[in-house]
């Protein structure tokens, strides 16, 4: 092709790979050399390269649109920061390799033949797979789109069907990290990684001392104890190891657990469901970031995002924090705040037919049938994988029986252990004023959302009133039934 009147001297070159494993960006680096051979024959001048790299042009994401509703969308910064300069006029120009590195979802091919048509700007690749310039050009360009987009689809639906097939056979899925513990295949056990899953074990269940997660970690790095990525230690990784299905033998899928596994268990089942247990109560008693006991009742109006405990130049606050995916535009005082909350707080439990009310709730306990058929359910579950280990039951048999006994489980364990009642009996037996006071922080914030689920709303600060705390910023977000 040779040189246009309207020659681009701005074009961006776009280059996408979908994955990038060895982590090399060979894939982009190739289509960058093919898209600046084509822009010398054509004379174009290419201004910037936009490199997507290990990034998807088909899989779509949920995400918040302007309007505050969320929608699935191709999360695609680089796409996007694309379509912005040449809108603006800032570039003139784009080259790709060909049509699917650019768009493999028909609203991204649309939004961009909406550019093309608007600047009069051309875009074209490398295979000649995209000619955006007339008619004819942009409808084959939409057929191909489809046509890539049906394929996508046709091997997301064949992998999650084999995938689904090998967790049923309790075997490995392949891909990904190693986890800690076993060989990359995740078939064999590493007798050094699992002692010290199991010394992580004991740690946990120390009934005398036992050890928080934080507390592991450092004493890993401590000894230098190396990870499986070699990244360094915190109480979030060992919380991942310890817990995962496949440390018991189990094999999961969409976390859930289907079955036994291929491999050896290198924690026994009891323990690590004891372990998992513990974690779980221990997050939800004695959650250390929970210091500030109305993070996750307390809601921005602006973004709808929640606001959460955090320490500013002028002390604790409530914040819409920008690093957790809030706006940053609401904040309050939090010892403020908490003071109003539990004035409010006392004040409601004063009146009788709120009194009333939580006494039901919290007098509402599990009976002990429920208990005991929680503990034969268990019970029939151990016996259950035990025939299946057996064969005396076929995998289709056992993950059937399996399905219909958890599905038990899970509503018992759902009475035995709900958390309100139990904190509403503390609360109301004697003084309610003292029984306010020895509460813990996630207590307080248990019967706060016990009182009004939705929590409340902060509106912005009125700085025509100087720094004065004001306690109508707080308005609940849902009414309470009276």
């Amino acid at each position: 092709m040779k040189p246009t009147q309207n020659t681009p001297k701005r074009a961006i070159l776009l280059v996408r790979i979908s994955d990038d494993k060895a982590e090399d960006a060979r894939g982009v680096g190739r289509q960058e050399a093919d898209g600046r051979a084509l822009a010398d024959r054509l004379g174009w001048t290419i201004a910037e390269v936009i490199t997507e790299n290990d990034t998807s042009a088909f899989k779509r994401r949920k995400v918040m649109l302007p309007d505050g509703s969320t929608a699935l969308r191709t999360v695609r910064p680089g796409f996007r920061n694309a379509l912005d300069k040449l809108s603006s006029g800032a570039r003139d120009g784009l080259i790709a390799d060909d049509l699917d590195r650019v768009a493999r979802d028909p609203r991204d091919l649309e939004d961009l033949i909406d550019v093309v048509e608007q600047r009069h700007i051309p875009a074209i690749a490398t295979t000649g797979s995209m000619r955006l310039d007339n008619d004819a050009g942009i409808t084959m360009a939409r057929v191909m789109v489809a046509i890539a987009n049906k394929s996508s689809r046709d091997t997301r639906r064949r992998v999650a069907r084999k995938h689904q097939e090998l967790a049923e056979e309790g075997k490995p899925g392949g891909g990904g990290f190693r986890g800690y513990g076993f060989t990359r295949n995740g078939m064999e056990v590493i007798p050094a990684e699992a002692k010290v899953i199991r010394w992580m074990a004991e740690r946990i269940l120390d009934p005398v001392e036992p050890w928080a997660l934080n507390r592991i970690a450092a004493d890993l790095e401590r000894r230098g104890v190396p990870s499986a990525t070699g990244a360094k230690w915190s109480g979030r990784s060992v919380r991942s190891i310890v817990t995962k299905p496949s440390v018991a033998g189990l094999r999961a899928h969409k976390g859930e657990v289907v079955g036994p596994a291929v491999w050896s268990a290198i924690l026994e089942r009891d323990v690590w469901e004891a372990v998992c247990a513990t974690l779980a109560g221990r997050a939800g008693s004695t959650d250390l970031t929970l210091k500030r006991w109305l993070t996750g009742a307390l809601w921005c109006p602006l973004c709808r995002h929640s606001l959460t405990g955090w320490q500013g130049n002028h002390g604790p606050r409530y914040w819409c924090a920008t690093p957790l995916g809030g706006c940053g535009k609401i904040a309050i005082k939090a010892d403020r705040a908490e003071a109003e909350v539990a004035t409010r707080v006392l004040d409601l439990l004063t009146k009788p037919n709120i009194l009333q009310r939580l006494t039901a709730i919290a007098t509402t306990s599990v009976t002990e049938d429920v208990r005991r058929e929680l503990a034969e359910d268990e019970a029939q579950l151990k016996q259950l994988a035990g025939m299946w280990a057996r064969k005396e039951l076929t995998f289709a048999e056992y993950r059937e029986a399996r399905a219909i006994i958890e599905d038990r489980v899970k509503e018992s364990r759902t009475l035995v252990q709900s958390s309100a009642p139990r904190v509403l009996r503390s609360l109301l037996a004697g003084d309610v004023r003292k029984g306010w006071e020895r509460l813990t922080p996630a207590g307080k914030r248990e019967v706060v959302l016990t009182l009004l689920p939705d929590g409340y709303e902060v509106g912005p600060h009125d700085r025509s009133r100087g720094n004065a705390f004001d306690p109508r910023r707080l308005t609940p977000r849902a009414a309470l039934a009276a």
